[in-house]
């Protein structure tokens, strides 16, 4: 894999890959809402154009955090799983639901109910819980 960094800097290099405006989004279908068809990605309400997501699919495969493979007993269609690279974004998206809720939601009336979610608890049980579950679900998947 080429080395496309702008600097040493982690905050700086960790944007380089997932700092566009969708692929923390991705990201996020995948791990909360267990979105793993390119269908799947397409209906979410942020409205993601299709050759935007082919690429931003393509960049997370080509950085590790999503592999592309069949399921076992469909081999026509595409499916998206998180790599335990991508798993350990969980706390990342965690960290910028609770901030966004607690400094965005005067902003966005229509901003979801983190407590409805459950992101009222203790956020690292919370990030243990979303990762384990996503685990479990890929287990399922792939036997």
């Amino acid at each position: 894999m080429e080395n496309n960094f702008r600097s040493g800097c982690p905050i700086a290099s960790t944007l380089d890959i997932v700092g566009d405006k969708w692929s923390l989004l991705i990201v996020r279908d995948m791990l909360v809402q267990r979105k793993k068809t390119f269908k799947d990605f397409s209906a979410s309400p942020e409205g993601i154009a299709p050759g935007i997501l082919s690429s931003r699919l393509k960049w997370l495969e080509e950085n590790d955090l999503i592999t592309k493979q069949k399921l076992p007993d469909n081999q026509k269609e595409n499916i998206y799983l998180l790599t335990e690279k991508g798993i350990e974004l969980a706390p990342v998206i965690t960290e910028i639901i609770l901030w966004s809720d607690k400094n965005l939601r005067v902003q966005n009336a229509e901003m979801f109910s983190i407590a409805e979610a459950g992101f009222n608890q203790d956020k690292s049980k919370v990030t243990e819980g979303i990762q384990n579950n996503y685990r479990q679900l890929v287990e399922e998947i792939l036997g």
